[in-house]
């Protein structure tokens, strides 16, 4: 992976739209094609790895695990993991993260409103 030039003009701009532009802020978080899509599914309740997995077919072992430490990181899930053997972890949703099922509701709203590229 590239290493990320820290003083570059780009990365300046980012950190100015980061902190004056809230949606940017948000996209940040929850930005990508899996990320609202694994919130959607933990919004239904605290879930194992693999219950993850079986309701998000599409996504691979690699993405899920990379886009679940990232929600970790950002403070949005909580992942819990028990010392037994075999190991027991499991992912809940953080009081941030239950802030976001709002957006994610609405977001699933208005799929259901829209066809064909017209809003219904």
């Amino acid at each position: 992976m590239t290493a990320i030039k820290e003083s570059s003009t780009i990365q300046e701009n980012k950190q100015y739209a980061l902190e004056k532009c809230p949606v940017t802020f948000v996209m940040e978080k929850i930005g990508g094609y899996w990320k609202p899509i694994i919130l959607w599914h933990l919004s239904s309740g605290m879930k194992r790895y693999s219950e993850l997995k079986r309701e998000i077919p599409a996504i691979t072992e690699k993405m899920l695990i990379q886009h679940l430490k990232q929600l970790e990181a950002d403070g949005l899930v909580i992942r819990e993991a028990k010392p037994v053997v075999p190991p027991f972890v499991t992912y809940r949703l953080s009081n941030a993260g239950e802030g976001l099922l709002p957006v994610i509701q609405a977001m699933a709203d208005w799929a259901f409103k829209v066809k064909d590229g017209e809003f219904l």
